[in-house]
């Protein structure tokens, strides 16, 4: 990336989180490449399962501070390896994957060694590898893929693998404090492929040699047995493979759930043992379901990925994930379509910015201060609108919805404004499944009756063509000359009354939208 030197110092200058964390970067590297020659940038994932909404967002998150560092750091090369954690070893078999017996003839093994339920792939971890490509393919992320399994069995960790057995009183001087009594009895950092099942056991060692580097460990039969910690005859414990991970690769950043803290604490001190230093990053908050309890994927109370995606583009979901990272948010449905406005109302006013300003917005960091032209060209039209034009027209489908939009925008059309297609079908999607089921009408007082009628006189008088503006004026003259003082409720009279909901649009353009006289109409039919 070639910038000019003011543009660097206007990334120094910004005050946007992903400049704070990239800022540390370059205090630490001292704004030059490290000796291995490139800033690896890390985010692991645990291919027991599919990859969820957290997998997105720590992507999401580290791509952006990566980004903010190449602003700072021009000409430093960054790699962003995303590693799977594939040589575990299955401890369950999930709920969501056919044949279920066919795993559990397998628990315990790695899951590059588990064979596939789906029958696609090499192994159940080959799969779930696979579905973390192309899912972070389908974001368009800069990543490079990373096997635990090729680092352990190709040799590349064996160096690392050493190092923990020569410092492995140390290590266990770390561990032991954090376990129960239970625990400690039989506790190793190193874990052995039984040579006879294929498994990976949890077991204590008999003995171990860091001259000849092998440990000692009675198998599954019973028998003592002796096995190198390399090559991949053993796999650390997670907490030690972190740290093991983090000194052999060089990791320069990566962050975690404010969950992991502790884990983050202990993998440093071990990291430091082996002679490396812990990476940069920070720890973000975790999400909370409409009643602010924590998310569990196995309560189900969250908001899956699938399902925001099927509501809302994936610029809204990086929009989501941007936002206050530090501070515990609600992740349920009801955000989405504030997510989605907030995403267009960035965008609108992006283009217009000071060079300053641009860095400290959303939009910067979700599309690396380039925005696309396809997601312009909305015609003016927010999603909340989208979503009561859908209402007050039942729509059923998109086409039902462009009716109304290409009347208001008359040169925009689904191949003019792809975007803005996008977001009708999204709206159409979004009514069906939450707004329609849970709409409740509401008779109107004496006041708001007559205030109503006589909006339906005005109305009538106009032309089909007023400005939305001008329209929002009469609505508003008509609450004032009704006494409603308090406007709040006049509007929402209109929204219970008319659209069936608590909340709504911006009368006039709603009204604008949906057609005067289709208005007129809808209140005849709403008071008869």
């Amino acid at each position: 990336m070639v910038m000019t030197m003011n543009e660097q110092e206007l990334a120094f200058a910004a005050k946007a989180w992903p400049f704070e964390e990239a800022r540390k970067l370059v205090a630490r590297l001292g704004g030059k490449a490290p000796s291995k020659g490139y800033v690896l940038f890390e985010t692991g994932y645990g291919p027991s399962g599919l990859p969820h909404i957290g997998t997105f967002g720590e992507v999401a998150r580290t791509t952006m501070v990566r980004r903010a560092f190449e602003r700072m750091a021009p000409g430093v090369p960054t790699r962003l390896f995303a590693f799977s954690d594939d040589m575990d070893g299955l401890r369950k078999v999930p709920d969501n994957v056919p044949n279920r017996d066919l795993l559990a003839q397998h628990l315990g093994k790695p899951l590059t060694k588990v064979p596939d339920p789906f029958g696609t792939h090499e192994s159940f971890g080959h799969h779930n590898n696979a579905m973390l490509r192309d899912f972070l393919d389908r974001f368009g992320f800069e990543y490079e893929f990373q096997s635990a399994t090729d680092w352990y069995s190709s040799g590349r960790f064996d160096h690392a693998l050493l190092s923990v057995l020569r410092h492995y009183d140390e290590v266990m001087a770390v561990m032991l404090p954090t376990l129960g009594a239970e625990r400690q009895a039989t506790y190793s950092p190193f874990l052995p492929v039984s040579p006879s099942t294929g498994r990976v056991l949890q077991v204590p060692l008999l003995e171990r040699n860091a001259d000849a580097g092998t440990i000692v460990f009675e198998d599954e039969d019973g028998k003592k047995v002796e096995v190198p910690v390399t090559g991949g005859h053993v796999k650390l414990q997670w907490k030690p493979d972190w740290a093991m991970r983090w000194f052999a690769l060089g990791v320069d950043y990566e962050m975690a759930g404010k969950d992991l803290i502790p884990s983050v604490e202990l993998a440093g001190k071990i990291v430091k043992i082996l002679g490396g230093t812990p990476p940069e990053g920070f720890n973000y908050e975790l999400f909370l379901d409409e009643k602010g309890q924590k998310i569990s994927k196995s309560k189900g109370n969250g908001l899956t990925m699938e399902e925001w995606l099927r509501y809302a583009p994936p610029e809204s979901l990086a929009l989501y994930m941007f936002n206050k990272p530090r501070a515990a948010k609600k992740l349920y449905f009801d955000v989405i379509p504030r997510a989605v406005d907030d995403y267009l109302t960035f965008i609108d006013k992006f283009d217009a910015l000071e060079p300053a300003q641009k860095l400290e917005t959303p939009v910067h960091h979700i599309h690396n201060g380039v925005v696309p032209n396809d997601v312009k060209g909305t015609a003016g039209l927010s999603f909340g609108l989208l979503l009561n034009l859908a209402g007050a027209a039942n729509a059923e489908s998109a086409d039902v919805m462009w009716g109304f939009i290409r009347r208001y925008a008359p040169g925009a059309s689904p191949e003019t404004a792809p975007f803005l297609d996008k977001l009708v079908g999204y709206a159409v999607t979004y009514y069906q499944d939450f707004v329609k089921p849970t709409k409740q009408y509401r008779a109107p007082s004496e006041q708001e009756r007559a205030a109503i009628a006589e909006l339906r006189t005005v109305l009538d008088a106009l032309a089909t063509d007023t400005p939305a503006d001008q329209l929002q004026n009469q609505v508003f003259e008509v609450g004032k000359k009704h006494g409603f003082t308090e406007l709040r409720a006049w509007f929402q009279a209109l929204y219970e009354v008319l659209l069936g909901q608590t909340t709504g649009p911006r009368m006039g353009s709603f009204i604008a939208l949906y057609g005067v006289k289709e208005t007129v109409a809808l209140i005849d039919k709403t008071l008869a």
